[in-house]
Formats: C-alpha cells, structure tokens, sequence
C-alpha cells in the first residue's frame, strides 16, 4: 500500500509538472488530471493508510482527554 501511494503521488506531481513545463495543447488537462488525482486519490488513501488501526477516541478533544492533559501537564 506504500509503495501504491508514493507510485501515485510521484505520478500526479509528474503530470502537474509536465502540464506546466510542456506547451502542448493538453496541458491543462494535465494540471488538471494531476491535482484531482491528488485530491481524490492519493490523500484518501494516504489518509486510511496512516489511521487504519488507530483509535479515533485518543485523538479527539473529549472532556476525558483534557482532564488528561491538565493531569499531564501538573
């Protein structure tokens, strides 16, 4: 799954780089392709990637957690 994200990330940024350095009649569409692919694929899948079998709860600002970190902090 690592290696898939990384493949995919240096591919859109490939192809929002060369949209923006070849003057083709595609470029933009190129740009384009590559922010969506961004957007849509790569930071979902990084996103799951990285959470997948984490707890939620431990993350979240509940009253539980902050009585917590005030304990933490005295």
């Amino acid at each position: 799954m690592k290696y898939l994200i990384a493949f995919l990330f240096f591919a859109c940024i490939c192809s929002i780089l060369s949209g923006y350095f070849m003057d083709v009649a595609y470029s933009q569409k190129l740009i384009g392709f590559g922010v969506l692919g961004l957007f849509i694929v790569v930071f979902p899948l990084f996103s799951y990637y990285r959470w997948k079998g984490k707890n939620v709860q431990d993350y979240m600002l509940t009253k539980e957690n902050l009585d917590k970190m005030r304990d933490h902090e005295d």
